[in-house]
């Protein structure tokens, strides 16, 4: 595994962001395995599944690899997954110094500790994007759930409700709504998929499916 010195001298290992961004043929041959699913990235998720299905907690994978399991393939970095605030209590109880550390004592996240890959957790009740009160929130985990070869994803409905709620939150977070149009590209979702969200959000999947397909009635 990388490693550099830190400022007292002894060995720092990289997290594996860090690796990426230090190694240009690393990086390439990460997003090589990566959509042939044997990144590191994938390797993390499979052990934090495992781990989370061995202890009966309700989960379900949400961010990057959920776009990835509903058919649009792209890049990232992390896992993130959804858990209830006593589901994340039993995982901190349960992982924390045995395959997964946090990357600092307060932190609700985890990093798997062989691929460095961080393990990011979304609680269940508490508002997706800037953290503030609206209309959408991170729902309960075992009700939304979608397996696929053992692991436990959004539902795609919930997925981009999440992502357009989280987007809709400031400009800071315009990536979420980007991956809602490439949804709506990749899988061909119709305008009306909107009515099976939210209403606080249903305004814009519908404005990012028209600029993908133009208005309604547009030739």
């Amino acid at each position: 595994m990388s490693e550099l010195k830190s400022s007292g001298g002894s060995p720092a290992v990289l997290t594996y962001e860090e690796r990426l961004s230090a190694d240009l043929e690393l990086a390439m041959s990460e997003g090589s395995r990566f959509f042939a699913g044997d990144s590191d990235v994938h390797k993390a998720l499979r052990r934090i599944a495992a781990r989370l299905s061995e202890l009966d907690i309700p989960y379900a994978v949400a961010g990057g690899m959920a776009l990835v399991a509903h058919g649009y393939r792209r890049f990232t970095d992390d896992v993130d997954i959804l858990v209830t605030a006593e589901g994340l209590e039993r995982i901190h109880e349960a992982l924390d110094g045995r395959g997964f550390v946090r990357p600092f004592a307060a932190s609700k996240n985890l990093r798997e500790t062989e691929t460095r890959v961080k393990i990011e957790f979304l609680v269940a009740g508490q508002y997706p994007g800037d953290g503030r009160e609206k209309p959408v929130r991170f729902p309960e985990p075992a009700a939304v759930r979608l397996e696929r070869e053992g692991i436990a994803f959004l539902n795609l409905p919930t997925l981009v409700e999440l992502k357009l709620a989280s987007g809709m939150s400031g400009a800071g977070r315009r990536k979420d709504l980007a991956d809602v149009q490439e949804l709506v590209k990749a899988l061909d979702l119709p305008r009306d998929f909107g009515g099976q969200l939210n209403e606080y959000v249903r305004l814009t999947y519908e404005e990012l499916y028209d600029e993908v397909h133009g208005p309604p009635g547009a030739s």
